[in-house]
């Protein structure tokens, strides 16, 4: 079961430490879309998080896909 909390069309910063592929660097992405179809590598659950890439102007780039882990979705009150 999930408790998601993103809003589509927020601005989420994505550090390369929280990416199944760190040396893809950080990102900043304005998120389109989230598939919820877990991926489980290395213990974690991990799902997509679907979007445009934000340039340093602040203007719309590339389409992408990043794998990221469920815990940076987790409500903020939520028990650990």
């Amino acid at each position: 079961m999930f408790d998601i909390r993103v809003r589509l069309g927020a601005v989420m910063y994505i550090d390369a430490v929280d990416r199944y592929r760190p040396a893809d660097g950080p990102v900043t992405l304005r998120v389109t879309g989230v598939r919820l179809v877990l991926n489980r590598p290395e213990r974690e659950q991990w799902i997509w998080v679907e979007g445009t890439k934000v340039t340093p102007r602040h203007q719309r780039g590339e389409r992408t896909q990043v794998l990221v882990p469920t815990r940076l979705f987790a409500p903020k009150d939520a028990a650990r």
